[in-house]
């Protein structure tokens, strides 16, 4: 699969697959894919950042959210959370899927 495009992302629904679970903790969000038994750790931001993609119709949907959270500039928002969304797809954590329904 080509990597998708800032727009196409934007437009994407983000999901966790069936073998990813993760938990929030104060200082962290660790999130654990089952299939490689590697954890990754998320700093509070990131873990924000992934519990408003879990809720969002899609990535660009979760913008807003994250604006109002953080009272940022939505550029500085969108770009983050894209730079964000594109790590967790490209460890096998999130997968990004079409928001009409796949």
């Amino acid at each position: 699969m080509s990597e998708l495009s800032d727009q196409e992302l934007l437009v994407s629904r983000a999901r966790l697959p069936q073998h990813v679970v993760h938990r929030s903790f104060v200082s962290e969000t660790v999130v654990l894919n089952l299939r490689t038994g590697r954890y990754h750790g998320l700093n509070p931001t990131a873990g924000k950042m992934l519990s408003a993609l879990e809720t969002a119709a899609t990535v660009g949907d979760a913008v807003p959210v994250l604006v109002d959270e953080y009272g940022l500039g939505r550029e500085q928002i969108q770009a983050d959370l894209l730079t964000l969304t594109r790590g967790l797809i490209e460890r096998g954590l999130i997968v990004a899927a079409d928001a009409s329904g796949d």
